[in-house]
């Protein structure tokens, strides 16, 4: 089954596009919603403003009557007003209003009018009470329990929708409580026409739904543009390691933006790495020839030694084809020891007295053409394998007695968290400027020394490497006695404190 592929190019452009449409959504939302709130709050003013115009008309009456009909009310078309006593009686309305619906009271259908000798008071009170207003004031009330004449009390709002002339809309009502003229409490309902606030809803709706899809589209688009321009050196640097990869040149380099962004540095570090694979390469390359060029002179060498004894067996050198064998097997030791540095394989975390194993390895070396003079300071604990450190110790004495004219030296000392561990001979010594170049594998300064007395040129190189991974150092340099000077340097550990000592403390 094949995978599905989507370039960065395209996540990039849904995911930004996705981002987009989330926020406009989200903010288109919010203003519909703000302009909703903001004109519903709008209408209720209008809205109550209508309501009490009316209800400041009736609270102003002349105490002990309330002529309805006379009532002034505003356009119908724009704020319907009814007014109903507490029963829900009907006792004023528009001429044209047909029907108030939602905003929970019985629907309009006609206003009564007054008969002769009747009043429309909500009271019943008969026309004869008239001469019965003096003493009293707007504001004042016959009887103690009586609700204050004219008083208006609070507001409440609802939605609902409302007939005039035939025509039905939907409206915001406030609804006014008024203690009418004869201490009557009556409610005032007036609306305010919500048209306003469903048009402007509606057009900013239909903007956003227009202008959202092209608004996307600009945004993808836009995006996929610029990542297809942000990616293009991407580009060019997945096809040059394509090219690398199918030809094998390791020489070739990535093309490197001249911008200072993330994909510059990712190719200039690709470089770097392409750059030491190369040289890893080439280096292995050369060890591999190297190696090969090593073997083949003791193999060569037994070859001929054993064809000779084998025909004339009178003629066999067996002390030089025991040499040769000999030497054969520590260039495969030489050579396996460096595979396993290579492949990072981890040093053992002994304990061990540096001072000792100087001392120990020094005085197995009984066929030494010269002596070795120690000056160890005991004490000096390190970790790791005490194999390959005696390696690096035998490598650095084979080297001194190679090049020592009459006396090699080996010390231990510290210095600070170190433990260094010299070895100086009175040799011709290194010279500065091939101090560093001593340490490649298969590196012989002296070429004309045969290879039997000068070695495959791996020692060094072993005992740097077998530093490195003990977390040390290993440098050359010169030595007081004139000739070279080698000096290891590993990490101290801290002896153990004694039991008693260390719950003492």
């Amino acid at each position: 089954m094949r995978r599905r592929f989507a370039s960065v190019r395209a996540k990039a452009s849904l995911g930004a596009t996705a981002v987009v449409a989330v926020a406009l959504l989200a903010a288109g939302v919010s203003v519909l919603l703000s302009l909703r709130s903001n004109l519903t709050d709008r209408a209720d003013r209008e809205a109550d403003s209508a309501a009490r115009e009316v209800a400041l008309d009736i609270a102003s009456r002349v105490p002990g009557r309330t002529d309805y009909a006379g009532l002034a009310l505003p356009d119908e078309e724009d704020h319907p007003v009814r007014v109903v006593d507490e029963n829900g009686r009907l006792l004023a309305a528009g001429k044209d209003l047909e029907r108030i619906s939602g905003a929970g009271l019985p629907a309009v259908t006609s206003v009564p009018s007054p008969t002769a000798g009747e009043s429309t008071e909500p009271g019943g009170a008969s026309g004869g009470d008239d001469g019965d207003d003096s003493g009293h004031g707007r504001g004042r009330s016959g009887d103690d329990d009586d609700p204050t004449v004219g008083e208006i009390g609070r507001t409440s709002y609802g939605s609902g929708s409302a007939t005039v002339d035939g025509t039905t809309d939907d409206y915001r009502f406030a609804t006014v409580e008024v203690t009418d003229g004869t201490g009557a409490t009556v409610l005032v309902h007036a609306g305010a026409s919500l048209a306003a606030r469903q048009s402007a809803v509606g057009t900013a709706a239909v903007a956003m739904l227009v202008g959202l899809p092209v608004l996307l589209l600009v945004v993808g688009g836009v995006t996929w543009l610029v990542t297809r321009r942000a990616l293009r050196p991407v580009e060019g640097i997945r096809r040059e390691m394509a090219a690398i990869t199918r030809s094998e040149d390791l020489s070739r380099r990535v093309p490197e933006p001249g911008t200072h962004d993330e994909v510059a540095r990712l190719a200039r570090t690709t470089n770097e790495t392409l750059t030491a694979l190369e040289a890893a390469v080439e280096r292995q390359r050369r060890f591999v020839a190297d190696a090969s060029h090593e073997l083949r002179s003791p193999i060569a060498s037994l070859r001929t030694q054993l064809e000779v004894g084998d025909a004339h067996p009178e003629l066999l050198d067996v002390p030089g084809a025991v040499a040769d064998t000999v030497r054969l097997q520590r260039l495969a030791a030489d050579l396996l020891l460096l595979a396993r540095l290579d492949a990072g394989e981890a040093p053992g975390q002994a304990r061990f007295d540096l001072a000792a194993l100087v001392r120990a390895e020094v005085s197995q070396r009984t066929t030494d053409r010269i002596p070795v003079s120690l000056d160890l300071a005991a004490g000096l604990e390190v970790t790791g394998s005490r194999g390959q450190l005696a390696r690096v110790l035998g490598n650095l004495l084979d080297n001194a007695q190679r090049h020592a004219k009459a006396s090699v030296s080996a010390s231990v000392r510290r210095e600070g968290g170190r433990a260094v561990l010299a070895v100086g001979d009175d040799g011709s010594g290194v010279p500065e400027a091939e101090r560093e170049r001593v340490f490649e594998r298969f590196v012989r300064l002296d070429e004309a020394r045969g290879r039997d007395d000068g070695g495959a040129g791996l020692g060094l190189a072993i005992a740097r490497d077998v530093a490195r991974r003990h977390g040390g150092t290993l440098t050359g340099g010169r030595s007081p006695a004139g000739g070279a000077l080698f000096e290891l340097r590993l990490p101290v550990v801290e002896p153990r404190l004694p039991a008693a000592n260390a719950d003492a403390r």
